[in-house]
């Protein structure tokens, strides 16, 4: 048995060298590399020996008798992935089925992430009466990833979000992704209740029922059809069927680009607030300059085709978003962080449902800026925290409002 094979196995049972079993064989001395390796897998009966108490360690050991071993391993809940896949005829001779098993085992997968947020945000109105909201929670997903076959996967989500805002204990659990997601042919699918963002966030960001497909990686061309179904939230009913399309460039190179194009229907309310039209489309155009390895430049320029809302209210139908990223926390890197700073410049009718946390619930769309940082304080558990300031766009009653927001996050993943 090589010296690679054994540390494999004993790696695969969780053996490490500070490992203590009594030594079975005469022929493996206590100062022998492969002694707490060898002890541990003859403790464990995956190992056996010779009938004279001798292990042979020197002696080429035939496929059969290896593929043995892993069987024993496997019966053990060892993790022998590569050593199944190389002796996969042979268990396969001995009776071991290696692909029912790997399905049994790995078909269905679970990961998630914990969140508590905080945020406190203070508003001014025109003639100088003020607003104090406070709110934190806590938010728990889980994930389910469930193996269909080798090209596709059905994801479903559960969420608890939990309220600490008084006293009464507001929470609610809901299943809010259900999806399958895989390829057909060269172009990836996803079909059900999912959670995305269009033109960054700038447009919307949040949960969807939707049909997406997506051709080519480093040059791409995507399109969406379905119900952007957070818009209805609160009993209202805002938006009806939406479509989408985008082509853009993901490379390694100094720059890459996006442009597209979402178009949604409206629903009884939503009419009443884009001054009873049916719908909105919104163009947007994107670009990002990788000024230096950690340095990005980003800038997106938006165009609705709507400036009117309810109550006569008047908008722009433009906006833009330029910012700076450096570099940027990794859940798998403790100690990595990272800088963001943002501008923005809105028209109301650029925007569904905005990605930030800072306030752009004002009726004639909203500019102002951002700034905020990440560190990752541990292995998959990062900190942030971003502080925004936003008014409104002039042309309304509400031209002086004002929103001051400091939002923090701690998140772990799992």
């Amino acid at each position: 048995m090589k010296k690679s094979l054994v540390l494999a196995m004993a790696m695969a049972l969780g053996v490490t060298a500070s490992a203590y079993a009594a030594n079975p064989f005469s022929d493996v001395p206590a100062g022998h590399w492969a002694y707490d390796s060898i002890s541990k897998l003859a403790a464990a009966g995956v190992i056996e020996g010779y009938g004279d108490d001798t292990f042979r360690g020197d002696r080429t050991m035939t496929r059969y008798e290896m593929a043995q071993i892993v069987a024993k391993a496997m019966a053990k809940g060892a993790n022998v992935e590569k050593l199944m896949a190389e002796f996969a005829e042979e268990l396969e001779a001995l009776g071991v089925r290696v692909a029912a098993l790997e399905k049994k085992v790995d078909n269905v997968k679970i990961t998630g992430e914990v969140r508590y947020h905080y945020g406190d945000k203070r508003l001014k109105f025109k003639g100088g009466r003020k607003h104090k909201l406070n709110e934190s929670g806590l938010r728990t997903r889980l994930y389910f990833t469930g193996k269909v076959n080798d090209n596709w996967n059905y994801v479903a989500r559960v969420q608890n979000q939990q309220w600490f805002n008084d006293y009464v204990g507001n929470e609610g659990t809901d299943i809010n992704i259900a999806k399958l997601e895989g390829r057909l042919g060269g172009v990836d699918v996803v079909a059900g209740r999912d959670d995305d963002v269009f033109a960054d966030g700038y447009i919307y960001d949040g949960e969807q029922d939707v049909i997406k497909m997506t051709y080519g990686k480093k040059y791409y061309i995507s399109g969406a059809y379905g119900k952007l179904t957070d818009l209805n939230e609160d009993d209202e009913d805002i938006a009806k069927k939406f479509w989408a399309a985008e082509i853009g460039s993901k490379m390694d190179t100094f720059v890459n680009g996006k442009i597209g194009y979402l178009n949604t229907k409206f629903d009884t309310d939503g009419k009443v607030l884009f001054d009873g039209k049916k719908n909105v489309g919104i163009w947007y155009a994107g670009a990002e300059f990788k000024l230096h390895k950690d340095l990005a430049l980003k800038a997106m320029y938006l165009r609705s085709n709507r400036d009117k809302f309810a109550e006569g209210i008047k908008s722009k139908k433009d906006g833009y978003v330029v910012g700076l990223e450096y570099k940027g926390a990794e859940a798998a890197e403790p100690g990595s962080w990272g800088l963001a700073l943002n501008y923005y410049h809105q028209g109301r009718g650029t925007y569904l449902a905005h990605t930030i946390d800072g306030w752009t619930d004002f009726a004639t769309g909203f500019k102002g800026w951002s700034f905020g940082g990440d560190v990752t304080v541990a292995k998959n558990m990062i900190l942030s925290a971003a502080y925004y300031d936003t008014k409104a766009l002039k042309g309304h009653q509400e031209e002086n409002a004002k929103a001051k927001v400091f939002w923090t996050e701690f998140k772990v993943t799992f």
